[in-house]
């Protein structure tokens, strides 16, 4: 069996390509807000959530704490966020939206449809393929994919 490395075959550069077209997308309607993509995704969890500890976050984002550390404090300095230690285990930070932070989910409203629109997919298409996407994650993140990467 051959091994095709042409860039074109490769799932994983289609995956990257994917994503940044993506996330350019985004990139204008969340500068006017001043925010960055992943303040967004953090918003996003937030809004659905409410407050939720920095490790909650980290987990439902798949960002580690020397990742996600500086972006809160970022938007803690920006005023969207506040972080507080628990008094029921200080090595806990919960995190929560300040009124800003919530005011931010209306003037949000528009980018779902902005990014369906530029995909040309219908909404069932779209949830096809974000269900294909997230089994693919959790394929790859499974012990067996684990052990797999590993061992080349």
């Amino acid at each position: 069996m051959g091994t095709d490395l042409r860039l074109s075959r490769q799932l994983c550069f289609a995956l990257y390509a994917a994503s940044r077209a993506t996330i350019n997308v985004y990139r204008p309607i969340l500068d006017s807000l001043g925010l960055t993509y992943p303040q967004y995704l953090v918003l996003l969890v937030l809004w659905e959530r409410g407050d939720t500890t920095v490790k909650a976050l980290g987990d439902e984002l798949m960002l580690d704490s020397g990742t996600l550390s500086p972006l809160l404090k970022r938007m803690e300095s920006a005023g969207l966020v506040r972080r507080v230690r628990r008094p029921e285990d200080e090595r806990s930070v919960l995190v929560s939206l300040t009124e800003a932070g919530t005011a931010l989910r209306e003037r949000v409203g528009s980018v779902p449809t902005t990014l369906a629109t530029a995909t040309g997919l219908g909404e069932a298409e779209a949830g096809q393929l974000r269900d294909r996407l997230v089994a693919l994650t959790e394929a790859i993140q499974s012990p067996q994919a684990t052990g797999l990467a590993r061992r080349v």
